[in-house]
């Protein structure tokens, strides 16, 4: 009995940081929204880290499987601001970012915010629009501002960006540049519900009778809240051990003979961080390496290219992805 009380002493562990609170936001994130988008419990769970983890997010998938009314619902989850923007081939910078207006009264400039300026800005299918407009977007991904007319002018915290695109309408489309791809934290890939899924999507709405999806999700956290957490999670451990062999990884995509473009040092601070929120979700306050694994896909998919020669021969990024963690020895 004795040695039984000792055995469960030692298995028992408490949080230096307390992420009850986090945990009860999380599942009130994740129940608000499963309870409308059915299957897609990954795709969920990775917007609820990017956010957690103050990244950006590149949603592709084929048309019709629930990128852009997830991303609707996940923003109308937060007490923020929210607005969409439909890039086109003939929308301009300023259409995304602002202009300066001719104040007829004072004979003055006056800056017009364009839709950016907001909390979560969903674009969808960012690839429609061509390189000058898609270019809009560096800074203010990156520096969380913008600047006109020599001024900046600096976006209200949270600022995420959630885009969409389609991997098959390739047609009056412009390829995101690398440049741009590494800005984003995640590249999620939306796939086609299995056929129960595909069924308990037909029964909910038919039970639904035709109200609208949005009026039945809540405001669960507010920006302040979402800060707290957010700082929670920078204090989430991660032995040095550990960001050895995030570095490793990384380090071995610039060098492998399957790839043409390797990751960047970004990429590296985007799996910790990544790896930082995931362990905080599952309620520790220290990084394993499973958390690492678990975003290396999302984080590394789209930062990575193929050699001509193995994208001919059918070989897949998450394929080489697989086979560098493979290679490298997990941390004891």
């Amino acid at each position: 009995m004795e040695n039984e009380e000792i055995k469960n002493d030692e298995i028992t562990f408490e949080n230096r940081i307390p992420l009850e609170e986090l945990k009860s936001a999380v599942e009130s994130l994740k129940k608000q929204l499963s309870g409308i988008i059915i299957g897609q419990e990954r795709f969920i769970e990775l917007l609820i880290v990017a956010l957690l983890a103050d990244g950006h997010v590149l949603i592709e998938g084929v048309p019709g499987v629930a990128k852009t009314i997830t991303a609707k619902l996940f923003a109308k989850t937060l007490k923020t601001g929210f607005s969409r923007i439909q890039f086109t081939p003939d929308l301009m910078p300023s259409d995304v970012l602002g202009t300066s207006v001719l104040n007829s009264r004072t004979s003055d400039f006056e800056f017009k915010p364009g839709p950016v300026f907001s909390n979560i800005v969903l674009i969808d299918e960012i690839n429609r629009a061509p390189a000058k407009t898609q270019a809009a977007l560096f800074e203010v991904m990156e520096e969380r501002q913008i600047t006109i007319d020599g001024k900046q002018h600096s976006m209200p915290p949270p600022f995420m960006v959630i885009a969409t695109q389609n991997p098959i309408e390739q047609e009056g489309t412009y390829a995101l540049p690398e440049a741009q791809l590494d800005r984003f934290l995640f590249k999620i890939n939306v796939d086609y519900p299995s056929m129960e899924e595909e069924i308990e999507i037909l029964q909910s709405h038919h039970e639904r009778q035709g109200i609208l999806p949005q009026e039945k999700i809540e405001a669960v956290l507010d920006p302040e809240k979402l800060q707290v957490l957010r700082t929670q999670i920078q204090g989430i451990r991660i032995e040095k051990k550990l960001l050895g062999y995030i570095a490793e990884i990384i380090s071995k995509t610039r060098n492998h003979p399957h790839l043409y473009l390797g990751a960047s040092p970004r990429a590296s601070i985007a799996v910790m961080n990544a790896s930082k929120a995931v362990a905080a979700v599952d309620g520790r306050d220290f990084v394993i390496p499973e958390d690492i694994k678990k975003v290396l896909e999302p984080v590394l998919g789209h930062r990575i290219i193929l050699s001509p020669e193995r994208e001919m021969e059918g070989s897949t990024t998450a394929g080489v992805i697989d086979m560098i963690t493979h290679s490298v020895e997990i941390p004891r």
